[in-house]
């Protein structure tokens, strides 16, 4: 069962990237985030022709999330992250997927940091490590899949001291992310790759696509009941070259 995670960045605008690696890596299941399309816009009809079945949360111009499985329908299970009343920003989704259940997470930027973007990423969070808990109190197999927008580790991005401010690197938040994993979760592309410096994300600006000036934000993190199955992981990093292409790179477990 292969299993992936996509920020698409704009799921109408690069539909036809989208569709051709559909077709080409024929993933089981997806997660995609920021969709940038409200529930209305999401393009279901094509992704069916594709032979995926859809949930999705949309917002319009900004976030939105869905999850995609070929060949069957998902099983919305919940369609908003818990612990925060009247938080409408479309950030995560989860549906069971024959027999396992899936998420896709847009964890926020927290750009500009400090601040209350910062504040909102970290309190995300914490309300997000606090439903993963459930997940492992009850011993079930989840992928805690998405775009977490933190490096974890030094590794997880390329050398270099031009980001040091950013929030994607910030001590805080990479506590946020290591603390979360340190309730049993199995961050299967690093569990794998434990020395290899492999990149997600490319951004658009001072050529760092062609520099592979990169970093490592998106992950599948397996809960213990699954990390016993994870036999491959990598990124579709060829798809980041392509024209159009979102800024992300695909990444993706196959779990026997």
């Amino acid at each position: 069962m292969k299993i992936a995670t996509f920020n698409i960045n704009n799921v109408n605008r690069r539909l036809p990237n989208l569709l051709a690696w559909l077709r080409a890596a024929k993933p089981d299941v997806v997660a995609l985030q920021e969709l940038k399309a409200s529930d209305g816009e999401f393009p279901a009809a094509a992704i069916e022709k594709a032979g995926y079945g859809a949930v999705w949360r949309g917002q319009k111009t900004w976030n939105g999330v869905a999850i995609l499985a070929r060949k069957a329908a998902p099983i919305l299970t919940r369609d908003r992250l818990p612990g925060r009343p009247g938080d409408d920003e479309a950030r995560y989704i989860e549906a069971a997927v024959r027999g396992i259940i899936v998420t896709s997470i847009y964890l926020p930027n927290g750009n500009p940091q400090p601040g209350p973007k910062f504040d909102y990423k970290l309190d995300w969070f914490a309300r997000l490590k606090r439903h993963a808990n459930t997940f492992i109190k009850q011993d079930l197999p989840v992928v805690l899949a998405g775009d977490y927008n933190v490096a974890p580790t030094e590794i997880d991005i390329y050398p270099t001291r031009s980001w040091d401010k950013d929030a994607l690197v910030q001590p805080k938040s990479r506590a946020a992310y290591a603390s979360l994993v340190s309730q049993g979760w199995c961050d299967a592309i690093r569990e794998l790759h434990p020395d290899r410096r492999i990149y997600t994300f490319w951004d658009y600006k001072r050529n760092r696509w062609p520099r592979d000036a990169g970093l490592r934000l998106d992950h599948l993190l397996l809960s213990p009941t699954l990390a016993p199955r994870l036999a491959k992981a990598g990124v579709d990093k060829n798809i980041r070259g392509e024209e159009g292409a979102s800024d992300h790179a695909p990444a993706w477990v196959v779990l026997r």
